[in-house]
């Protein structure tokens, strides 16, 4: 028999193999339910949603500070299909992603239009909201098509799909200025700023709102989908996602909020779109 330090070489090994074993039930036990998972959601009690907060009709922040907006009527609705509370968390449009990966929100209720990029880094459910983007500008500009844009500094959220769809479709050495926000960037047009700015189907309600017979949209660049966002890879999740959408399409939830928000009828949405898958295989 073979000896270390006065010990069988038989006992060691059973006693490296009981501490390996009990090592790993300890990690076992210390290891937290997958953040944003339904277990630990609803191990909180809370459901915390990213969400636009400075971008009406789709979320805002109002003057008592209180979350509103066609998302935020959504995110409420899923926090009462889930039977916990709800935690909104104002997000800018550049960090709405990298929120919800690093596990600052469990969920994105944030106008997130339906992307082949953005689904490698997060998981859409089923479309609930539909959305266009515009170049908008004032009555005055002559900008009838994509080579006039070269004529113009172009204001745009940074990181949105206006954002993509100006420097996509505006010539060379064309002036784009990047701002944090839908705000900042309209603030930017309606100051003079820049001249043109890149906008969702909205923009032209609050430019009206500030200047009054100044500004008209001039170009359309795309019609888009939106989806609400889990974490890649939690079935689970993405799955409770799309029953809710489902749900609220069928009870009358999505066509109040559209009634209430959008001011148009819920319009027919896509079986699939390219490059977005809305289900985890």
């Amino acid at each position: 028999m073979s000896f270390t330090n006065g010990r069988p070489m038989s006992s060691l090994r059973r006693a490296l193999r009981t501490a390996v074993g009990l090592a790993a039930a300890l990690m076992v036990v210390v290891v937290p339910a997958l953040a944003g998972s339904i277990a630990d959601i609803k191990s909180k009690g809370v459901v915390s949603i990213g969400i636009q907060g400075d971008n009406p009709p789709w979320g805002f922040v109002n003057s008592e500070g209180v979350q509103e907006g066609f998302d935020a009527d959504i995110g409420k609705a899923f926090a009462s299909h889930l039977g916990v509370e709800v935690k909104f968390v104002p997000l800018a449009v550049a960090n709405r992603i990298t929120a919800l990966t690093t596990g600052q929100v469990d969920v994105l209720f944030a106008t997130m239009a339906m992307l082949p990029d953005r689904a490698k880094a997060v998981q859409y459910s089923k479309p609930y909201v539909s959305n266009i983007i515009y170049l908008l500008g004032a009555k005055t500009d002559t900008i009838k098509r994509s080579s006039d844009m070269g004529n113009y500094s172009i204001g745009v959220p940074s990181a949105s799909v206006q954002d993509t769809q100006v420097t996509k479709n505006a010539p060379a050495g064309t002036r784009i200025l990047r701002y944090a926000d839908d705000e900042t960037a309209i603030q930017g047009l309606i100051s003079g700023q820049v001249q043109a700015v890149g906008g969702n189907m909205f923009y032209i309600d609050r430019l009206e709102k500030a200047r009054p017979g100044v500004f008209e949209t001039k170009i359309e660049f795309t019609r888009l989908h939106n989806g609400a966002c889990s974490k890649l890879g939690d079935k689970e999740l993405n799955a409770e996602l799309n029953a809710f959408v489902d749900k609220i399409k069928g009870n009358g939830v999505l066509a109040a909020a559209y009634a209430k928000w959008m001011k148009v009828p819920v319009p027919e949405f896509p079986a699939g779109v390219k490059g977005v898958p809305f289900v985890v295989n």
